[in-house]
């Protein structure tokens, strides 16, 4: 399998594009992340016997409600759990991290899961600027600046190709290629392949300018969606991993059996957004919960604002929504991140969505 091959997907059943999971390993109330955890390997698995293409998880830190913080931890449990669907991350935050370790973790999930782990980069923490600097143990700002330098380290820790001279040339991330050319070596010389991911122009123009494929975090920058990809278009240069751009999009999606469960279910993931704008993170509330909070003005603003970009509802409701979705983003992939309190409502929504494009059963 080529790198081409191994990012652009194929459609299944009657959905214009790929779709794909997002997966935050949320915990709801009452509930542990042993639970949540357990509930991501039976995403997992339902996405794949069903046609999704790919499953992601995605960097978090000092969040109550996502247990995401190791997304290499989760994709090796992932990937003991799977045989056949595409794990990666969405993503891994490279500032909180030095590159050789990245790239000697998913040098351990391509071995552990060959030919199937991507790795997503993102430049943001994925946290407040306090757990940030606790994470780096420098300027917080100093690793969203050196983004650029970072990733490039990162690819020539992952393609073993420093130039003769450089400081780094001696050094191998392990597993990876250097093993197919040591004596005796047998190592396959694959590599995850890159994304950059984003939610505004920086990431966009940096990935259409290397020839890579990029995602974009439509669930929580709507407004960016459509100039950000606009711009990774324009500054799409062909590369060896492309010839031709490829975008995915991560969006809010929750499909229920009728449409005043899927607003009670959604309710709790705004209610949840709320905490965490006003500094009060916490666990993912009860439907019960979110429907007796008094909302101030201000947060029902917000909740209204927030629900506006969340297609939820009926199935039929669900897949029109997503299809108008691509038909106005000319997005490459769907990525659906399904955001409730319960994990069995994530899970039949999941399925519902499946039914309605006729994914195979």
């Amino acid at each position: 399998m080529n790198a081409v091959d191994e990012i652009r997907g194929t459609a299944a059943g009657t959905a214009p594009v790929p779709l794909s999971v997002l997966d935050l390993v949320t915990v709801g109330s009452g509930r542990t992340a042993s639970d949540a955890l357990r509930t991501s390997v039976d995403i997992a698995r339902l996405a794949e016997s069903r046609g999704y293409h790919r499953h992601w998880v995605a960097e978090h830190h000092s969040m109550p409600g996502v247990a995401s913080s190791s997304p290499a931890v989760i994709l090796a449990h992932l990937a003991a759990h799977t045989e056949r669907i595409r794990l990666g991350s969405g993503g891994v935050m490279l500032p909180n991290h030095a590159p050789l370790v990245v790239a000697e973790q998913f040098g351990t999930l391509e071995a552990l899961a060959p030919g199937r782990v991507d790795l997503g980069l993102g430049r943001a923490p994925g946290t407040d600027g306090a757990t940030a600097a606790a994470l780096r143990r420098f300027d917080s700002h100093e690793g969203a600046d050196d983004f650029p330098q970072q990733l490039a380290e990162l690819i020539r820790f992952l393609d073993d190709d420093f130039p003769d001279g450089h400081p780094y040339a001696r050094i191998h991330a392990v597993p990876g290629p250097v093993q197919a050319t040591a004596p005796g070596g047998v190592q396959s010389p694959a590599r995850p392949p890159v994304w950059l991911l984003g939610s505004s122009g920086f990431s966009a123009r940096l990935a259409g300018a290397l020839g890579l494929p990029f995602a974009f975090a439509h669930h929580f920058s709507a407004r960016n969606t459509l100039p950000a990809l606009e711009l990774y278009r324009e500054s799409f240069r062909p590369s060896a991993v492309l010839d031709a751009p490829y975008a995915l999009i991560g969006v809010s999606a929750l499909a229920a059996d009728d449409e005043r469960e899927a607003r009670r279910q959604v309710l709790t993931g705004a209610l949840s957004m709320v905490r965490l704008r006003t500094g009060r993170p916490g666990l993912i509330p009860t439907p019960k919960e979110a429907e007796e909070y008094a909302f101030s003005p201000m947060e029902r603003e917000f909740v209204d604002s927030w629900l506006a970009n969340v297609i939820h509802g009926t199935p039929d409701a669900v897949r029109a929504g997503l299809d108008d979705l691509h038909k106005r983003t000319g997005a490459d992939e769907l990525m659906i991140t399904a955001n409730a309190h319960g994990g069995d409502v994530r899970l039949r929504s999941y399925e519902l969505i499946a039914d309605a494009y006729g994914l195979p059963a």
